[in-house]
């Protein structure tokens, strides 16, 4: 059974995965406060990709799907400042919301079970190695760890971050819960990319 929680939404211009990572430079009041309750209580925030609005100001509109984050180093260089590294959990979906008075957005979330561990099938070996490939030249510092690259949700989670595409086409693969579906859509992508090009 999935289970349901009560948390702050973070509603940024970025899809987060499961297990990526998420650097953020936090000032506004309501979400310094969201991060001392997350500090304070160790618990997570939910990010999720804007439908309408923008980041700063007024709350923006959530989109439905979004992905827990953790938050795993933090530091405040001057009042009033948390510069933090948090880390994507489990894909939820939002049930209900609501803004509280200083203009924070909480929701009562389904955490998505996450998917038992599949392993890379031999026709999506080449996803594998690109992955491998770009881990190399970017560094593997700029990706979380342990590296799995024989479990299909990990390589199609990180893929899904480097894709070149608009963030609304990385939401629909965040929304799809098969990894061997998204692994198959990645691939159409990087064709079409390379088609475009």
């Amino acid at each position: 059974m999935n289970r349901t929680l009560e948390i702050p939404i973070f509603p940024l211009g970025t899809v987060l995965y499961p297990a990526g990572r998420l650097p953020l430079r936090i000032f506004e009041p309501r979400y310094l406060d969201m991060t001392r309750a997350c500090l304070r209580d160790n618990t997570v925030f939910g990010v999720t990709l804007i439908r309408a609005g923008y980041e700063v100001g007024v709350p923006a509109v959530p989109c439905a799907v979004g992905c827990t984050a953790r938050i795993m180093q933090w530091e405040s260089p001057v009042p009033g400042q948390f510069v933090l590294e948090a880390r994507g959990e489990s894909v939820f979906r939002i049930q209900r919301r609501w803004t509280t008075p200083a203009g924070l957005i909480m929701a009562r979330i389904e955490l998505d079970e996450p998917p038992d561990p599949v392993p890379m099938p031999p026709r999506h070996a080449a996803l594998a190695g690109l992955l491998q490939r770009l881990i190399e030249q970017l560094g593997a510092e700029h990706f979380p760890q342990p590296q799995r690259l024989d479990d299909a949700a990990w390589v199609g989670n990180r893929l899904c971050e480097l894709l070149p595409v608009e963030p609304e086409r990385k939401q629909k693969l965040l929304e799809e819960s098969d990894p061997l579906v998204v692994l198959g859509q990645v691939e159409d992508l990087l064709k079409t990319l390379r088609e475009d090009q």
